[in-house]
């Protein structure tokens, strides 16, 4: 039998996360969410039919709904987080020895981290937003990490409000931005000119 194995083990709590995750994640058309609650109930069935099974089985799918509430609407990690220990441990406390348990968490982690390359290739749901953000600002997608507000203080003058030592405060066009002196401290009141924005770093020289 295949979960008799160790490799066995590895590859259907793998292919049970992957599957499952990659449907909350992408659009699988319900493909996804079959294929992991078929591979997820194989691996549940396949240990002593004991009433701690059940129970380790109910706390999955506790710990799996968690996920899909923190995806959907809380966005912060936090839900996701508990539930991803609660699916941990229902496999785990299910397996039947020691050794089989430590190879259905590492099919647990494997499998759920590698579900995020299915956003590479595949048509994304609405589902953490802040995640699917931070893929978007890479260069890849012709993100530019210049801010579009920042960029057109390049090269203009500006008012130090602080001393800069080198980091400080300056005034320009009736705001106030932080800012870091290029080379030397500059005193509060000096003429300064924006020579490089990177992001939201403003970095200034004073003008003599």
């Amino acid at each position: 039998m295949i979960l008799d194995s160790y490799l066995g083990i590895l590859i259907v709590t793998f292919l049970a996360m992957f599957f499952m995750l990659g449907e909350l994640l992408v659009k699988l058309k319900g493909l996804g969410m079959i294929l992991g609650a078929g591979f997820i109930t194989f691996y549940f069935m396949s240990q002593s039919p004991t009433y701690n099974v059940w129970i380790m089985a109910f706390v999955f799918i506790i710990g799996l709904m968690l996920v899909v509430i923190d995806g959907k609407w809380l966005n912060d990690g936090t839900f996701g987080v508990v539930g991803l220990v609660l699916v941990l441990l229902s496999v785990a406390f299910a397996a039947t020895s020691f050794t089989h348990a430590l190879y259905s968490v590492a099919g647990v982690l494997l499998g759920s981290f590698s579900s995020l390359f299915l956003m590479k290739v595949l048509p994304r749901r609405d589902m953490w937003s802040k995640v699917t953000l931070l893929d978007q600002l890479t260069s890849e997608e012709g993100y530019n990490s210049l801010n579009e507000t920042y960029k057109d203080l390049l090269h203009k003058e500006a008012i130090t409000v602080t001393v800069l030592r080198p980091s400080g405060t300056i005034k320009l066009k009736d705001k106030e931005y932080s800012a870091v002196s290029n080379s030397k401290w500059i005193e509060q009141g000096k003429k300064v000119k924006v020579v490089t924005v990177d992001g939201t770093k403003i970095e200034v020289e004073e003008i003599e």
